[in-house]
C-alpha cells in the first residue's frame, strides 16, 4: 500500500514538473519581456534617482543658503526675485525645483517674502501650494502664516480655520497657543465669543508650559463677561 502510494505521489510530482515546464516554454517570451521591464523600471528609478533627482535636490539646496541670508536680513525683494550675481531668487526656485524638497521649501520662503511685503494675495497663492514636509514646526508655521494671511485679506472665516488647523498640527507649546490666541482675538472681532472662549480655554488646560499661559486668564475673563 506504501509502495502505491509512493509511486503515486512520484507521478503526481513528475506531471507537476512536465506542466510548469510545458507552461514555461509556453509563455517565455511574455515571462521575459515581464522580467525585462522589471529590470529596466528599477534601474531606471535608481539611474534616475542617482543622475538627476539627487544632485537637482543638491543644486537647490545650495542655491537656497543666499537666499535664506537675504530673508533673515530683511531683504524681501532679493529673497523673491533674486540678486543678479548668482541667486535666481525663491521664485524661480521654486518653479525650476518644484519636485525637490528644496523647491517645495522655497515655496514657503517666497510665500513668507510676500506676506512680509504686505503683498498677501501673492503670500497666499505661494502657502497654498507649499507642500506638507513632515516637520514637527515648519508645516504648522505654514499653515499658521496662511491662516495670518487670510485674515489681512479680511477672510476671517478661512483664517479662523486654517489657524486652528495650524494649532492642532504643532501641538505644542510654542506654536499652538499662539495660533489659538490669533484665532479667538478674530473670534470676538466677529462677535462670537462662545468660540474665542474655546480657544483661550483650549490654551488653560492643554499649553500651561507655554509664554501665552502666564495672561489667558485675562482673554477668558473679557469674554465671558
Amino acid at each position: 500500500m506504501t509502495n502505491k502510494k509512493t509511486q503515486h505521489d512520484s507521478l503526481n510530482v513528475e506531471q507537476t514538473l512536465i506542466s510548469s515546464e510545458a507552461f514555461i516554454d509556453k509563455y517565455k517570451k511574455p515571462i521575459m519581456y515581464v522580467f525585462i521591464a522589471i529590470v529596466v523600471l528599477v534601474g531606471g528609478y535608481f539611474l534616475y534617482r542617482s543622475f538627476v533627482s539627487e544632485p537637482r535636490e543638491a543644486k537647490a539646496n545650495e542655491l537656497m543658503f543666499k537666499g535664506q541670508q537675504y530673508f533673515a536680513s530683511d531683504n524681501y525683494e532679493k529673497a523673491l526675485n533674486g540678486d543678479g550675481q548668482g541667486f535666481p531668487g525663491f521664485l524661480k526656485i521654486a518653479n525650476d525645483y518644484g519636485s525637490t524638497k528644496a523647491g517645495n521649501l522655497a515655496q514657503l520662503y517666497a510665500g513668507l517674502s510676500y506676506a512680509k511685503l504686505g503683498k498677501y494675495q501673492e503670500a497666499v497663492t505661494r502657502l497654498e501650494d507649499f507642500k506638507n514636509c513632515g516637520d514637527a514646526m515648519v508645516s504648522p508655521a505654514a499653515i499658521g502664516a496662511l491662516g495670518n494671511c487670510y485674515a489681512e485679506l479680511d477672510q476671517l472665516d478661512k483664517a479662523t480655520s486654517t489657524l486652528l488647523e495650524a494649532a492642532k498640527k504643532a501641538d505644542n507649546n510654542s506654536l499652538s497657543p499662539l495660533y489659538l490666541i490669533q484665532a479667538g482675538e478674530i473670534f470676538e472681532s466677529q462677535g462670537k465669543k462662545d468660540k474665542a472662549l474655546e480657544c483661550y480655554k483650549e490654551i488653560k488646560t492643554k499649553y500651561v508650559n507655554s509664554m501665552q499661559y502666564a495672561e489667558i486668564d485675562k482673554y477668558i475673563e473679557r469674554v465671558s463677561e
